[in-house]
């Protein structure tokens, strides 16, 4: 790192202190935030000094990449004696999904589907981001998301009482994760003087990386049904602004470092301009 390198050593090791950063996890992090948007594909090399910033050594970077590749996650090729993968198209599918929640303004719910699923499992309720009324009964906004197979949907306006929505939920648990994210981010968001390109890269990565993993489990419920002390949209708003200001110095890391298959990735495209374009809007 440039001059000032321990402070910003300091600044990063302050971010991953108690952050659960599992290698396979950051790896889609990094093809999804980075790759992506720039045509897909990164070298090996590239993916190893990335992971190497954040304390994921070649050996770990090497067995996640192959377990990925055996989940049908990532896709490999080579040229010469190098090794290149992209995401595979169901992993870049899911990322997409994600994208729009990560850059894009929030879309209103209108109403909220009931759902009767005798074969969903809890586990798989949360990860759909539904509350669980009791039984086989589950509820979350309604978006215009698709009904599971062998599902009776029972579309339904607010509630009189919309407050009480909120028990369906484990609320607590996200509200820690917001706290969290809030805290393991702000000295950044306090730091007086501007990152080096290569910490505002890593930074970038950590930020999507968390935000993220809670952005994923939250239902986005109305305001109405939220807890007076609720730190989601401060969070978001959190994201929204380090994301835009640490972007400029990222960009410029990626285009010197980051290798695909036809040379250096550039620092800009159409797809990556959007994003900050949405993330500009959602701001408003």
């Amino acid at each position: 790192m440039r001059q000032g390198g321990t402070a910003e050593r300091g600044l990063i090791d302050g971010i991953l202190q108690g952050m659960e950063l599992r290698s396979a996890a950051f790896i889609v992090t990094v093809y999804g935030d980075v790759v992506v948007p720039r045509g897909g594909v990164l070298w090996t090399g590239t993916l190893i000094e990335v992971c190497g910033r954040v304390g994921i050594n070649e050996s770990l970077v090497r067995t996640a990449v192959s377990r990925l590749v055996a989940a049908h996650r990532l896709r490999g090729e080579r040229l010469g004696r190098r090794s290149y993968y992209r995401l595979d198209a169901s992993a870049q599918r899911e990322f997409d999904q994600a994208a729009g929640l990560l850059y894009r303004a929030e879309v209103p719910a209108r109403g909220w589907q009931i759902l009767h699923v005798p074969a969903l499992a809890e586990d798989e309720a949360r990860r759909q981001r539904m509350g669980h009324m009791g039984g086989a009964v589950f509820i979350r906004p309604d978006r215009g998301q698709p009904v599971p197979e062998g599902a009776l949907l029972f579309p339904a306006a607010d509630p009189a009482e919309l407050g009480r929505i909120g028990q369906f939920w484990d609320l607590s648990a996200l509200h820690r994760r917001y706290l969290d994210l809030l805290a393991r981010f702000a000295p950044l968001a306090e730091a007086g003087a501007a990152p080096s390109d290569e910490t505002a890269l890593i930074a970038r990565l950590l930020l999507v990386h968390d935000y993220r993993g809670v952005l994923l489990r939250d239902p986005r419920l109305p305001q109405a049904a939220l807890p007076g002390d609720w730190k989601g949209h401060e969070a978001r708003a959190l994201f929204r602004d380090l994301y835009r200001r640490l972007t400029p110095a990222a960009e410029r890391w990626i285009a010197a470092h980051f290798e695909g298959s036809d040379g250096f990735l550039p620092g800009q495209t159409p797809e990556s301009q959007e994003r900050l374009a949405d993330l500009s809007e959602a701001a408003r």
